[in-house]
């Protein structure tokens, strides 16, 4: 039993050395990461906020006709505006695109800095003389453009604004990719950098990133283990009379560290352990659910000769707001056009819900939006859930629907704090070996998210551990506040003084060696004796 006290002693202490260190890091990140959210970006919402109004007087070009111009018939359509000028995007999301400008039918080439200034000029509603070109990123990015590499190339410009803003606009794409300012990049550099380790050389080598990572998330799972399982051999429960204070085997500092690490040691744990469940080291998480082709809802491909030219719609009884996005859809065989409109202009900097999901959900944080019927120009009610599922049903033929169920609320596992996903929504529930969910948009029709019984294990193994995000309090703020930062201040607590004395052991440890070493040193300079 000693050899084995000695030995859970020593690995705590040797483990626990450097992975002190990496959850002291991670629990001051955390703290800044639960009110300034990731790393910077523009999300389509914002797109959508800081674009110009579409001009439909200005629209020649049926969206047909500019099919035509692109030369091949596209799986999906976008009206926007571009530096003044109506301009439909074709293309596959995800894919590159092909603009072709909706006025006289010409293609539009990549923008020039000059135009990429007038772009993100209008989007932040800044001079443009105040922008300052600094470089273009032709083939790689750096710190703040490492998850929009699909836009490249990418313009960077400062701008004079008093607030160090920095812009990089898409040249291809026509879009603003991504801003910061000074206070998101410091405020970055204390949380989300240090916490994922989003260090630029770090992450352009993605498998080293990945393997740190996980490493050192298992390596602190071990050492969170070892601690809880210290705090239980360590007790003194053969003390008699028994008396708490003498029951804990240690004084001063180590006292509190002992103390901490058995009240806060489970959380700890129960974080550390959900950091790695978010980088899916196992193959389980990434199974399949029942196949949903992109055509389920749809009735077939999106056809845009079947849309007439958008003069006929009348915008005025669509949004008393500017339309400035209209996106071409197809649902249960017929055409509609998806309007998008700002009803405020103060919306970039707006707080907005991080959504922790780990798996993907459609319709994040979008811009109020409105289905039209493009012959009658009236909106799109929504569909009835019968239908949708029936179509659903037909369209999945390895699995029949158990059920499914209309929700005007979030369940467990399509929710979002900031009431910013869609409802009401139907789920529909399926006889597949992995027991598929699919979350479907009544509104307008459309999938939102696929989960299977793998996912939302997942989801309860990383967003619920490492969110905390139960029904009971995640949207009772500032109760779930204050129950999380007192966790999260027990386990820096506990981090920091277990990282002291390993300092401090580290330190004398090293003093030790040193010794040792000059010793045998001068043992042998010493001269031999006959």
């Amino acid at each position: 039993m000693h050899t084995f006290k000695t030995f859970l002693i020593l690995s705590h202490r040797y483990i626990g050395i450097p992975l002190s260190f990496m959850f002291v890091l991670w629990f001051v990140s955390g703290f800044f990461m639960i009110y300034t959210g990731g790393m910077p970006k523009v999300t389509p919402d914002m797109q959508i906020d800081g674009s110009e109004p579409v001009d439909f007087s200005a629209v020649k070009l049926s969206p047909a006709e500019a099919q035509e111009q692109a030369g091949y018939d596209a799986p999906a359509a976008t009206l926007r505006t571009v530096l003044g000028r109506p301009v439909y995007e074709l293309g596959d999301p995800g894919y590159s695109s092909t603009f072709v400008f909706a006025d006289d039918g010409q293609l539009m080439q990549p923008l020039s800095v000059e135009q990429s200034a007038k772009l993100a000029s209008h989007f932040l509603d800044i001079p443009v003389e105040q922008f300052n070109f600094s470089e273009t990123l032709e083939d790689h990015t750096d710190q703040w453009t490492f998850t929009v590499q699909r836009d490249l190339p990418l313009h960077k410009f400062s701008v004079d604004d008093g607030f160090g803003t920095e812009v990089y606009v898409s040249a291809e794409n026509a879009l603003v990719s991504t801003y910061t300012t000074t206070q998101s990049r410091v405020l970055s550099w204390f949380g989300t950098i240090p916490h994922w380790l989003y260090f630029e050389g770090l992450r352009d080598n993605q498998p080293l990133w990945y393997r740190i990572v996980v490493w050192s998330s298992a390596l602190g799972c071990v050492s969170a283990v070892l601690g809880l399982i210290l705090g239980v051999t360590q007790f003194r429960k053969q003390v008699k009379p028994f008396e708490l204070k003498r029951a804990i085997p240690y004084r001063g500092l180590m006292r509190w560290h002992y103390i901490l690490g058995c009240l806060f040691g489970i959380t700890t744990f129960t974080w550390v352990f959900s950091g790695l469940v978010s980088m899916e080291p196992w193959d389980w998480t990434n199974a399949n659910g029942v196949q949903l082709s992109s055509s389920a809802l749809t009735g077939s491909e999106l056809e845009l000769q079947q849309f007439p030219a958008l003069n006929t719609v009348d915008w005025s009884q669509v949004s008393e707001y500017p339309v400035k996005q209209v996106d071409f859809r197809r649902v249960l065989g017929a055409q509609y056009l998806l309007a998008s409109f700002t009803p405020t202009t103060d919306t970039l900097g707006g707080k907005r819900d991080r959504l922790h999901q780990p798996y993907n959900i459609n319709g994040q944080l979008q811009s109020q939006s409105a289905l039209v019927d493009p012959l009658s120009g009236r909106v799109q009610a929504g569909f009835d859930a019968a239908v949708l599922a029936a179509a659903l049903d037909a369209s999945i033929t390895e699995a029949d629907i158990t059920e499914y169920e209309v929700l005007n609320g979030y369940d467990d596992y399509f929710y979002s704090r900031g009431n910013q996903l869609p409802l009401p929504v139907m789920r529909v529930k399926f006889d597949d070996p992995n027991e598929s969910w699919i979350y479907v948009d009544l509104n307008q029709g459309q999938p939102l998210s696929l989960v299977h019984k793998y996912s939302r294990v997942e989801r309860w193994l990383y967003s619920g551990l490492h969110s905390l995000d139960f029904a009971f309090w995640y949207s009772k703020r500032p109760l779930w506040d204050i129950g999380v930062l007192f966790l999260m201040t027990g386990g820096l607590a506990t981090s920091m003084l277990g990282l002291y004395f390993g300092l401090r052991r580290l330190k004398a440890d090293v003093k030790a060696l040193i010794n040792k070493v000059s010793r045998k040193k001068n043992a042998q300079e010493l001269p031999h004796v006959a």
